[in-house]
């Protein structure tokens, strides 16, 4: 008998860096509570559309431009994405890849960021400068789950490559990257503090 594992789907989850973290996340935290404090236009837009949390999508989403902190982010994080790149296969030879959007997302207590996707981008991803203990994980969706139509359900302790979702902690100075298509989602904070992070997508040319 032969069973191979076709069309995989691949995450990619490590630290950023390997010293200075500390520092570099205190920074960060600062400037993003800062971006929130001057960003009027993007308290509007979530209060409309992320409630009960602020996110900087709708207003400033090209931090990476904005500051030199969020600008050597962008660097640090770059190096990951070559990574990633290469794992999947991707040809990028002859071929220039950018940061296209970065922007801030603050989450109280109870606060949700519902199942989606990041359009018009290749690879996409999250950098998380504060967690407190128990705060949400990233949860990921099967991409084929709409196809599964006639399929019995999966065991309770089906193997995590099995599983219909999986799952990430949020940990302050983690990376995580994902295909643009994969869709997620950010269940409910159950923290009393804030889970701030930073997330941001990348196109190629």
């Amino acid at each position: 008998m032969s069973v191979k594992a076709w069309f995989p789907t691949l995450i990619y989850y490590a630290p950023l860096m390997r010293s200075g973290l500390a520092r570099f996340n205190a920074e960060l935290l600062k400037e993003c509570y800062q971006v929130r404090d001057f960003d009027e236009a993007g308290q509007k837009w979530s209060r409309k559309s992320y409630p009960g949390g602020y996110t900087s999508y709708g207003s400033m989403c090209h931090l990476n431009e904005f500051s030199s902190t969020f600008a050597e982010l962008e660097k640090r994080i770059r190096r990951h994405v070559l990574k990633y790149a290469a794992e999947l296969d991707m040809d990028l030879e002859g071929k220039t890849i950018r940061m296209t959007d970065c922007w801030v997302n603050i989450m109280p207590n109870r606060v949700t960021h519902g199942l989606h996707l990041h359009p018009l981008s290749f690879i996409s991803g999250t950098y998380y400068v504060r967690t407190p203990p128990n705060c949400s994980a990233i949860k990921f969706e099967d991409p084929r789950l709409s196809s599964f139509m006639a399929a019995p359900p999966k065991k309770s302790g089906a193997r995590e490559e099995n599983q219909q979702f999986v799952r990430y902690p949020a940990k302050a100075g983690r990376l995580v990257l994902f295909e643009s298509w994969l869709r997620h989602e950010v269940p409910a904070n159950p923290s009393n503090s804030d889970r701030v992070s930073i997330s941001f997508n990348y196109d190629w040319s």
